[in-house]
């Protein structure tokens, strides 16, 4: 199967065919994969080379002249290095664009922590009026990329991974989608750890809610579902642990409630690894998982 990034460029490079709207502005990295486009469209494909900083101001500028750019490096050199230029050049400025990550929170150990970026959303988190879309399948990346591309001049970030869960789901773009219903709890799982939580709750009274879109949070869905499971709350992210709790909390503000957030943690991981051992590491397998979240909902979520 390929992956979300493999996917990105084939989705773009056709959606720049179709609107002469879309630029593409890219910092290097990704470059080859836009070798075609760039041929057909030299105008709006634009590589700044490794100026990450230039890469958000020139996006910025292209959006004020009425393009819809897709910016695409490293989460760590498209969210984290170019911090204030994604502030003020877009939020400040009232500018719109599609920042398209990859890397994710360690999708490449090899590369070290300068490669990694399990902040990303939580710094995403502090600016307003951005959308967030977590894919957790290749399918899914491409609906919610389209989505994206499509939402007029609005600011959108899309987190590809090369985590992924095994089939795809109908996502929207906006609503959290219940996937399995329970009566002791609610787990929501976020873009790619689906088949991790799915797997970590076989077997528990819980309701699993499956969410790509992250911001803005559905709080109305996570309501619905408490109405029925109850509001012990565990929330599995694939970026920093806790970064959603804080939207489940105003959620369910008026009612009694619990909520539990895992995710990376913020400890460091000095050794190269693996993916599979940094996932393991951080608690975010399957097994690790179960025992977090049966440990939060106690014996009411066993069956």
């Amino acid at each position: 199967m390929d992956t979300m990034r493999d996917r990105f460029a084939p989705v773009v490079s056709r959606l720049l065919d179709e609107d002469p709207r879309v630029a593409v502005v890219l910092a290097e990295i990704g470059k080859d994969a836009f070798h075609d486009a760039i041929t057909r469209h030299p105008e709006r494909v634009i590589n700044v080379g490794i100026r990450e900083q230039l890469l958000v101001g020139a996006a910025a500028g292209m959006a004020l002249t009425g393009l819809r750019p897709v910016v695409h490096t490293f989460a760590s050199f498209l969210v984290e290095r170019p911090f204030e230029q994604v502030k003020l050049d877009f939020g400040h400025q009232g500018t719109g664009a599609v920042l398209v990550s990859a890397a994710a929170s360690f999708d490449w150990p090899a590369g070290g922590f300068t490669h990694m970026a399990p902040g990303d959303v939580a710094l995403m988190d502090t600016l307003d009026g951005w959308t967030v879309h977590v894919p957790g399948h290749p399918d899914e990346a491409e609906t919610l990329l389209r989505h994206a591309v499509a939402a007029g001049d609005d600011r959108v970030y899309v987190r590809l991974s090369v985590q992924s869960n095994q089939r795809a789901l109908p996502v929207d773009g906006e609503r959290f989608m219940t996937v399995r219903e329970g009566r002791a709890g609610v787990v929501i799982a976020v873009g790619p750890l689906l088949d991790a939580v799915l797997e970590a709750t076989q077997g528990m009274d819980v309701t699993v809610l499956y969410a790509t879109t992250v911001r803005p949070f559905d709080a109305a869905g996570l309501r619905r579902a408490a109405g029925a499971a109850g509001t012990d709350v565990v929330l599995v992210e694939p970026y920093l642990a806790g970064t959603s709790t804080a939207a489940a909390n105003d959620a369910l503000a008026d009612l009694p409630h619990r909520v539990l957030g895992l995710g990376v943690g913020r400890r460091e991981l000095r050794r190269y690894g693996t993916v599979e051992e940094h996932t393991a590491a951080h608690g975010l397998d399957a097994r690790s998982l179960r025992e977090r979240i049966g440990g939060s909902l106690g014996a009411r979520a066993a069956v």
